[in-house]
């Protein structure tokens, strides 16, 4: 905690909003207690925010700030693709049993007698497997909507998923496919789940294109920030397209984080997740609900304020690079309306062109991109 305020001693805001998330987030922290034990002990519902809190706690406290009718569903389908997640992180599950899992998973979410043991690289993720019932019966107390919602997006996710388990990530094609298994279908779904709420009404290319374009932002943001973590536990996702360019192994810029091919590479990745920047500030130009627009836009803010950090930054290649943490608390706990995030995302394109000068690797490109997003996104503004 020290640390973090630290971080923000020059930022009054980000300090004040620490201290009052610390606060209010007991309000939704889960018990204290293991998660194995809260199974026996509590009712579906309650075990599930549990879980929830569990698995993911920042995100258990933007989910929990939503409306009632809509809540239930997030937390749901959140848990939903986490253990469809664990299934698909297992390296100890064998891939004979795991393959068919994960193409026929969206059926053990209305199956009650469902339940799967010793599978998943944590605890937590476990026990959400063992005691997979409680979130079916959860799941059936949501309205039909969204329960075809959760179910379309889970078998399509777990098809994605079981395709790319042997298959290598070669071309910018397969990068963006994966990522749009993996989270943009994750984006449509949250919307499907908006409308079925009669929160919103979004139009198709919103509840698709738009909704995609957020996930893929979010998911290449956390690929490029995660290549040193990912390139120790043997999993790689960086396109071969890419990063061929510049190297003969993924490995060799570990190696040589601060050469000209390191840095050249990395910036083409980053370069290659601004595309999606006018489509997100689109989709959230059309949210209407006051709680969903901050659920969706916060952590599109802090995807473009990591990649400002990202940006030619060699410490990427030996380790990971995180925003800090009291602004994600200031967006957790001050309103966030759709003129702060046109504010947050020129500030960080102005961050990226000041570090795209003359001298740093792949700057044209950066600076025709920034110059593209400028001009599509300019009638939104």
């Amino acid at each position: 905690m020290l640390l973090t305020l630290y971080k923000s001693a020059l930022r009054p805001i980000e300090i004040k909003a620490l201290l009052k998330l610390k606060i209010k987030g007991k309000a939704y922290a889960p018990p204290k207690e293991p998660l194995a034990e809260l199974a026996e002990q509590l009712d579906d519902k309650a075990f599930c925010y549990a879980a929830l809190g569990k698995v993911s706690r920042s995100f258990s406290v933007v989910i929990q700030q939503l409306p009632e009718d809509l809540k239930d569903a997030v937390c749901v389908f959140y848990l939903v693709l986490r253990a469809l997640d664990t299934i698909e992180d297992d390296m100890q599950f064998p891939l004979e049993q795991k393959l068919p899992l994960l193409e026929t998973f969206h059926e053990k979410t209305v199956d009650e007698h469902f339940s799967l043991k010793g599978v998943g690289d944590q605890d937590d993720y476990r026990v959400l497997l063992e005691h997979y019932p409680k979130v079916v019966r959860m799941f059936k107390t949501l309205n039909e909507d969204s329960q075809r919602t959760i179910i379309d997006i889970t078998a399509q996710m777990g098809k994605g998923m079981a395709d790319f388990s042997e298959k290598e990530i070669d071309s910018v094609a397969d990068f963006d496919l994966y990522c749009h298994y993996v989270a943009g279908l994750v984006g449509i779904g949250l919307s499907g789940l908006f409308v079925a709420s009669h929160l919103e009404t979004l139009s198709l290319n919103d509840r698709g294109k738009n909704s995609n374009a957020m996930g893929l932002f979010l998911q290449k943001t956390n690929i490029i920030r995660d290549y040193h973590e990912d390139l120790y536990a043997d999993r790689t996702f960086w396109p071969k397209e890419i990063w061929g360019q510049y190297a003969d192994k993924l490995d060799d810029f570990a190696n040589k984080p601060e050469s000209k091919q390191s840095l050249s590479c990395l910036n083409h990745m980053l370069t290659d997740a601004l595309q999606h920047i006018p489509a997100c500030l689109e989709y959230l130009s059309h949210i209407q609900d006051e709680q969903v627009f901050r659920f969706t836009a916060i952590p599109q803010i802090m995807a473009i304020a990591t990649m400002a950090k990202l940006y030619n930054n060699p410490r990427v290649m030996k380790g990971v690079v995180k925003v800090r943490k009291g602004l994600a608390a200031k967006l957790m706990t001050y309103p966030v309306s759709m003129n702060d995030v046109n504010n947050y995302f020129e500030k960080a394109l102005r961050t990226i062109e000041k570090k795209a000068d003359n001298g740093t690797p792949y700057a044209k490109e950066t600076r025709q991109q920034i110059v593209a997003i400028r001009m599509k996104t300019k009638s939104l503004s």
